[in-house]
């Protein structure tokens, strides 16, 4: 049946944990330390195939990655329970703090809050970037594409589209196959 030796029910609260301790960033480094290093229900080759065809898909990343990983582990069951467990959390999370910033809008607290979490997104989301590259940042094309696409869109405010179109041929060319084997 099933190579794995765990039930829908699992997956479903893994991914309930991971949508818990992850909102507001770093959704995508939790779902690979739990698929691949606490798990080990992925290869690394197959979570990072799984992320390349999660980010070609609309809708959140993370989202697209639960669904594919529990279609994956459980079939269609799975992928519900994945998909569910994930967004509950945050659904739940930004529905009470919606309620609660709407009935405070005028405090000048609730603006230094949410200053402190975009903050604290940022960072979170530059800590999965740099773990997420792994061994790309020892690399000299690697880390000079990462760095041209960084003032491309930080520093000349150039749009997503503009710096794929720019970076995406450069990254082709210096990274096309050898012709010497």
């Amino acid at each position: 049946m099933w190579p794995f030796s765990f039930s829908k029910r699992d997956l479903f609260v893994q991914f309930l944990l991971i949508g818990a301790v992850s909102f507001g960033g770093g959704i995508i480094a939790y779902e690979r330390i739990l698929l691949i290093e606490k798990r080990k229900w992925l290869t690394p080759d197959e979570f990072m195939a799984y992320l390349a065809i999660s980010q070609t898909m609309p809708g959140l990343n993370s989202v697209n990655l639960a669904v594919l990983a529990g279609d994956h582990l459980r079939g269609l069951l799975g992928a519900i329970a994945a998909t569910i467990g994930l967004i509950i959390p945050g659904s739940l999370f930004v529905l009470l703090v919606g309620i609660a910033y709407t009935n405070n809008t005028d405090h000048p607290l609730s603006n230094l809050i949410l200053t402190g979490i975009a903050a604290g997104a940022c960072g979170l989301l530059t800590a999965i970037t740099y773990r997420i590259g792994d061994g790309h940042w020892k690399q000299l094309k690697s880390l000079c594409i990462i760095v041209c696409t960084f003032v491309l869109m930080s520093v000349d405010k150039l749009s997503l589209p503009l710096v794929l179109l720019i970076m995406a041929p450069i990254s082709i060319y210096l990274y096309r196959p050898s012709l010497r084997q």
